[in-house]
């Protein structure tokens, strides 16, 4: 059974009542960072090596 959209905005009210507007706000900028920072590491992990080889550790 999909969630629509009456069941969404109780889970949105209650969460506002127990973190408040303001700190919702903050936990989600700190969710959106953490999400572009997570793809940022995936994109550079794709990114071919060629300034060193594999098994060389950096001094």
């Amino acid at each position: 059974m999909p969630i629509g959209w009456p069941e969404l905005l109780i889970i949105l009210l209650i969460a506002v009542a127990v973190f408040g507007a303001k700190r919702l706000s903050g936990i989600g900028g700190a969710l959106g960072n953490s999400i572009r920072e997570f793809k940022s590491a995936v994109r550079d992990d794709d990114a071919p090596k060629t300034d060193k080889a594999e098994g060389e550790s950096k001094a």
